[in-house]
C-alpha cells in the first residue's frame, strides 16, 4: 500500500491527491490521512476504495491502468528487497513464492496453486468479496511481470472465474513459453 501511495503522490498534484482523499469513504480516509507504514496491515476494503477513487480522478475510470501500475510495482520490488523471489528460468518457483506472499498479505483469503504442466498454472483465490474486484487487475500485473522477469515469454494472465462475480472464488490462469 505504501508503494501505491508513493506512486500516486509522484504522478498526481497535491490538489489531485487531496481530492482523492476527500472522495474516500470514512474508513479509508482515516487510513490514508494517517501515516502509511510498509510493515502494517491495512483493511483491503480501504485500499480498494482508494484505488477506485484514484482511477476516477486520475484515469477517467480506466481500471485496466492498474495492470501496468502493478507491473511497475512488482518490477521495482523484485529488483530490490524481493530479489530472492526470482530464479531465472524458473517461473513455477516465482508463482509459488508470490502465491505464498498473497496468502499472508490478504487476510481472510486463501490461495491455492495448481501447476497444469510446465508452462501453465491456475491460482485460485478463496475469500475475496465482490467489492475487491479491482484486485483482478493488480494480480494480473503482478504475475505477468514476475513471470517475465523470471524469463517467461508470451505470458498470458486472465481470470476465468472473476472476483467481480461475488462467489468468493476466483481463478487466475497463467500460460507462458
Amino acid at each position: 500500500m505504501l508503494d501505491t501511495v508513493r506512486a500516486v503522490k509522484t504522478r498526481a498534484s497535491e490538489e489531485e491527491y487531496a481530492r482523492i482523499l476527500s472522495l474516500l469513504d470514512k474508513e479509508a480516509r482515516k487510513v490514508f490521512e494517517g501515516e502509511i507504514f510498509s510493515s502494517t496491515w491495512y483493511p483491503l476494503d480501504a485500499f480498494m476504495n482508494f484505488l477506485e477513487v484514484e482511477i476516477k480522478v486520475l484515469f477517467k475510470g480506466r481500471e485496466e491502468v492498474l495492470i501496468r501500475a502493478s507491473e511497475a510495482l512488482i518490477e521495482n520490488q523484485l529488483q530490490g528487497i524481493y530479489k530472492a523471489f526470482v530464479k531465472p528460468g524458473a517461473p513455477q518457483y516465482v508463482i509459488q513464492r508470490i502465491a505464498a506472499v498473497h496468502a499472508t498479505y490478504f487476510q481472510g483469503v486463501s490461495v491455492e496453486v495448481k501447476m497444469e504442466g510446465p508452462s501453465r498454472a491456475v491460482i485460485r483465490y478463496i475469500g475475496f468479496e465482490k467489492q475487491h474486484r479491482l484486485q483482478e487487475y493488480t494480480l494480473i500485473g503482478f504475475f505477468r511481470k514476475a513471470l517475465e522477469i523470471s524469463g517467461a515469454k508470451d505470458v498470458v494472465a486472465e481470470f476465468t472465474t472473476r472476483i467481480s462475480t461475488g462467489t468468493g472464488i476466483a481463478e487466475l490462469w497463467l500460460t507462458w513459453k
